[in-house]
């Protein structure tokens, strides 16, 4: 029920890397945060799959792309993703997203990290801004302070996309057909960091949870 066809132009592990980053992305952009032509788009984890997947599709929707990355080594590929603006993670990261939006801050916040990332995102979102929780890679699931949302009046939106596969098998087929037009505008296309071999999945693990990766790894079973 979740096979869909690769769209042309896509090698293997491009269309093998398509899925579930770009259905996220695409979810808690145009689902879950209603994005608008304009607005100023945040994105943690601006490097890796969903990250990578979330700037492009920002870009295609006409937002205006900050990306946050862990490192300086990382800030090429958020850069060639399309971000208009790219930071490396620190505790001076609200003010520059504040001083980079003129001082109203993100409209909408994609966060796959979690952690220090998501508070710093509820200091600089921007009045009726949409923070869209898609993950915990810090390790730290933070607290919502149902207070502070009220007070400045943002929201929080989770987004669990496998529940879609699920219940609303419809909505991800609509999606697919969306990111199928866009790989062939040449708007999108997956980043694909490396190919390993079925028996060196366990180390592929290995190297995502050391949080050095970019864009998708990509097992390759022989058949």
């Amino acid at each position: 029920a979740a096979v869909r066809p690769a769209p042309e132009g896509l090698g293997d592990a491009e269309a093998a890397a398509l899925t579930i980053a770009y259905q996220t992305a695409w979810f808690a952009l145009h689902r879950k945060a209603r994005i608008r032509p304009g607005e100023h788009l945040l994105v943690h984890a601006a490097a890796g799959g969903v990250g990578t997947a979330a700037v492009q599709l920002g870009v295609a929707a006409g937002a205006r792309v900050i990306g946050v990355v862990g490192s300086p080594a990382k800030a090429a590929v958020a850069t060639a993703a399309g971000a208009h603006h790219v930071l490396v993670r620190d505790d001076d990261l609200a003010a520059r997203v504040k001083e980079l939006t003129g001082g109203a801050g993100a409209d909408v916040v994609v966060d796959p990290v979690g952690g220090a990332s998501f508070e710093q995102s509820t200091r600089c979102i921007a009045f009726e801004g949409r923070i869209v929780v898609v993950g915990f890679a810090s390790g730290d699931v933070p607290p919502v302070r149902a207070n502070h949302a009220l007070v400045k009046n943002y929201d929080v939106l989770g987004l669990h996309w496998a529940l879609y596969q699920q219940r609303r098998p419809d909505l991800v087929d609509a999606a697919h057909d969306a990111l199928t037009r866009l790989v062939a505008e040449g708007a999108s296309r997956p980043v694909v960091a490396d190919e390993v071999p079925f028996e060196d999945a366990p180390a592929a693990v290995q190297r995502l949870a050391g949080g050095t990766t970019t864009g998708r790894l990509v097992v390759h079973v022989a058949g």
